[in-house]
């Protein structure tokens, strides 16, 4: 019989390294294991396509949803909107996910432009103003600016190539017909082939620090 206790570091550089004690016999026993952090993610890699292939095989693909304002919208077309909202649910019965970020706002560039278009107007001191003024109030307010994505996800237990292309088959037309709903309450819908923007939306998600998000 013997009792095993485990202890977790975690390194500055985001290594998980295992101290394990076992109790057999009376006698004490260490066991070390070194983990990665690459270890414990589910990721195995991101195909050309952009779909994310995990390391149980299944696929994932991320879709970015530009949003409307539905405020803005007169009562008519709230009903209408809520109405083929109702109609997406139903069309679209499998599972997905809701992933909303949340993204500091940087206006450097902004306030660059403005300060370029303006160098030789005689109100450049008051463009100098209204510049520091925005600057300033971004900072207090700290401005963020939300980016929303729905992530659809396919099962796939065999490893083929044929297997592989019929899952990325269902992913697509899951795809199709989310935007095809969603298109009707009047979101714009598109799916994100780029590795980069793909690696980007993974690290923004796992970095707690800096990054706010919401997962429905």
């Amino acid at each position: 019989m013997s009792n095993n206790v485990e202890m977790f570091l975690l390194t500055k550089y985001g290594n998980l390294f295992i101290i394990k004690l076992s109790l057999i016999k009376g006698e004490l026993i260490l066991k070390n294991k070194f983990y990665s952090v690459q270890d414990w993610l589910p990721f195995k890699k991101v195909l050309d396509s952009g779909i994310i292939l995990l390391k149980n095989n299944s696929y994932i693909k991320i879709l970015k949803i530009s949003p409307i304002n539905f405020n803005l919208k007169s009562d008519l077309e709230k009903e209408a909107i809520l109405n083929s909202y109702k109609i997406f649910l139903k069309t679209c019965n499998f599972n997905l996910q809701i992933l909303i970020q949340s993204n500091k706002k940087d206006l450097s560039q902004n306030i660059s432009k403005i300060k370029k278009l303006n160098e030789n107007n005689s109100k450049k001191f008051l463009v100098e103003k209204y510049c520091d003024f925005i600057k300033n109030l971004n900072e207090e307010k700290n401005t963020n600016s939300k980016s929303f994505y729905i992530l659809i996800k396919e099962e796939n237990e065999k490893i083929s190539t044929n297997s592989e292309k019929t899952s990325i088959q269902k992913l697509n037309e899951k795809y199709l017909k989310i935007k095809e709903s969603l298109s009707r309450c009047g979101n714009k819908v598109e799916e994100i082939n780029s590795r980069e923007q793909i690696e980007k939306i993974l690290f923004n998600s796992l970095n707690y620090r800096k990054q706010n998000k919401e997962v429905i």
